[in-house]
């Protein structure tokens, strides 16, 4: 991509008004992929049994987010509608095949437990539906911001649900972070609750049903308290009377 497209991306992001603040506050909390788009639950569900599974399978998704959106954008002069989706599907499909790759060079054990949820990324509707919904129809900045912001977003669940289920499951966190983070990594264990049984219920499907639902709870209690606080301070503020003064004289 040369500098001028940039240049020119620039340019068109200013004119159509792009808000740059609303795409991170949209992909991080207001339009979370996992919280409220309720988006790629299969491989949320079924992999965040720990922290490292947990990143592993965030860190990938993002990157595919990434790569397609800007991808999606660059070509969307250029492609007619009839064949849109193949195409954003290919795209999709070519990005989560390097991940794939770059996983078996690099964390070979850790894409063995991932197993074929790597390959099942090119279908998580997250990515297909950003790449449709905004990267068609925005300039490469906002896009490559979008997909950035919304595969963070959706990391961050992945991330704290798995960290929810490893304390819960088997007492620890950061266990097996050497599969990620290489020999550095080897001493990150933490043994949060010693003589700890292991809580076979939390580390099972059905725990992660339980924890996501706690954590849309949270959220929706969250966006409540901020919605009457909101509405108070209206209130407060809402223009009352005012008293003139009529008599005298103005200096």
């Amino acid at each position: 991509m040369s500098d001028n497209n940039l240049v020119d991306d620039t340019i068109e992001a200013s004119k159509t008004g792009t808000d740059y603040a609303e795409i991170v506050y949209n992909g991080i909390w207001k339009n979370n992929p996992a919280l409220v788009q309720l988006l790629g639950l299969c491989p949320l569900l079924a992999v965040t049994s720990t922290v490292v599974n947990a990143i592993g399978l965030g860190l990938a998704t993002l990157v595919v987010l990434v790569g397609s959106n800007m991808a999606v954008s660059l070509i969307r002069n250029y492609v007619a509608d009839a064949v849109r989706l193949p195409a954003f599907v290919m795209i999709i499909a070519s990005f989560t095949t390097c991940i794939e790759l770059l996983m078996q060079a690099y964390t070979y054990e850790l894409y063995q437990i991932l197993g074929i949820f790597i390959p099942l990324i090119v279908t998580n509707c997250a990515i297909l539906g950003r790449a449709d919904a905004f990267a068609s129809r925005n300039p490469i900045l906002p896009s490559a911001l979008d997909g950035f912001m919304m595969g963070l977003g959706f990391m961050a669940i992945l991330v704290l649900l798995g960290g929810m289920r490893e304390l819960v499951g088997q007492g620890t966190l950061f266990s097996d972070m050497s599969l990620l983070f290489g020999d550095m990594a080897n001493h990150w264990k933490w043994v949060v609750f010693s003589d700890y049984h292991d809580v076979l219920f939390a580390i099972l499907p059905p725990g992660a049903f339980i924890g996501l639902g706690l954590l849309i709870a949270l959220k929706n209690y969250w966006d409540q308290k901020e919605k009457a606080r909101i509405e108070a301070k209206k209130e407060k503020t809402a223009p009352g009377s005012k008293r003139v003064r009529v008599t005298g004289n103005v200096a």
